[in-house]
């Protein structure tokens, strides 16, 4: 009787101790990355963002309406304009964008050109799935890995300035102890969870890389207003602000690779914002006064607007 007892004090003990499981786990910290205060924007484009892997590819497979290279195109888009540092310029979907421009009666876009081009693939997709059982406790694990390369690149020259690969994971796991818990259903969010980490490893270094560069502006017409160059607020202009004028260098071909560059320009002067215009990226402008120096107004064409170096 007593060892009855004993073994149902147990059973009940054990029942009482089960702690079922059902935890999904990220190899990274997803989050978007924090906002910083307004600072000179880079204008970025998303040219390509393909699926080299073997999954989701069947007899039906469509390459220009692949759900994972739009899923990432979508995740890294939310990533960067979430920073505050760009202008985002679309290009995926701009069909789209011509086919409503037709339907309100408007043929004319207006053609911006970016400063930087993200080229990009995910070139490692799996998921897998792990049991163990025992013989009270029964666990299951569904993994997800994704790896993520991108590219990118310097519009101005076509010189690919940073290239990565990253890799993200992520996971959910159940437990059950003598049948009692709860059974793990196939997880699909798990994908979208892996190719996210995989992007957020890569989104801190493309904003590095594309920020440690020089703002770069232009002239864009002499009138009695005064001078106009091109950029305003949605780029980070505010009236007081100062830059630096250069002259074109010179431009040569460098024999070794073959690429033409160009050669640093003569500093003429300094400017100071004065009046920022317009309403979006496609027109705003500044008006300029200069503090030091001064420009062949017949020739606005060969000067260059930049940062002060700090």
């Amino acid at each position: 009787m007593k060892k009855v007892l004993l073994g149902l004090l147990l059973f009940i003990g054990m029942i009482g101790c089960v702690t079922h499981q059902n935890v999904v786990k990220v190899q990274a910290q997803i989050q978007s990355v924090p906002k910083e205060a307004q600072t000179l924007k880079r204008k970025v484009a998303i040219a390509r963002f393909s699926n080299e892997t073997e999954y989701a590819k069947g007899v039906f497979y469509d390459k220009v309406n692949d759900p994972i290279g739009k899923q990432a195109v979508d995740i890294l888009s939310t990533k960067l304009g979430s920073t505050n540092k760009f202008i985002l310029l679309e290009r995926q979907d701009m069909d789209k964008i011509l086919e409503e421009l037709k339907l309100s009666g408007n043929s004319s876009l207006q053609k911006v050109g970016a400063d930087y081009l993200i080229i990009g693939s995910v070139t490692e997709f799996g998921r897998k799935n792990v049991g163990d059982v025992n013989m009270f406790s029964r666990s299951k694990t569904q993994t997800v890995q994704a790896g993520v390369s991108i590219r990118l690149v310097d519009v101005s020259t076509g010189q690919i300035i940073y290239s990565e690969e990253a890799k993200g994971e992520a996971e959910t796991s159940n437990k059950t102890v003598m049948g009692l818990g709860t059974h793990a259903d196939f997880d699909a969010t798990l994908s979208d969870k892996a190719i996210s980490v995989a992007i957020s490893k890569l989104v801190e270094n493309i904003i590095n890389n594309c920020m440690d560069r020089p703002w770069k502006s232009y002239f864009l017409a002499v009138d009695p207003s005064g001078i106009l160059i091109s950029g305003g607020k949605s780029q980070g202009l505010k009236i007081g602000d100062a830059f630096e004028v250069f002259e074109n260098g010179k431009s040569i071909k460098n024999p070794q690779t073959g690429m033409t560059i160009e050669l640093p320009g003569k500093s003429v002067g300094k400017i100071k914002i004065d009046f920022t215009g317009g309403d979006t990226a496609q027109n705003e402008f500044s008006i300029i006064s200069f503090t030091d120096g001064s420009i062949d107004k017949q020739n606005i064409s060969n000067y260059i607007i930049k940062e002060l170096k700090k």
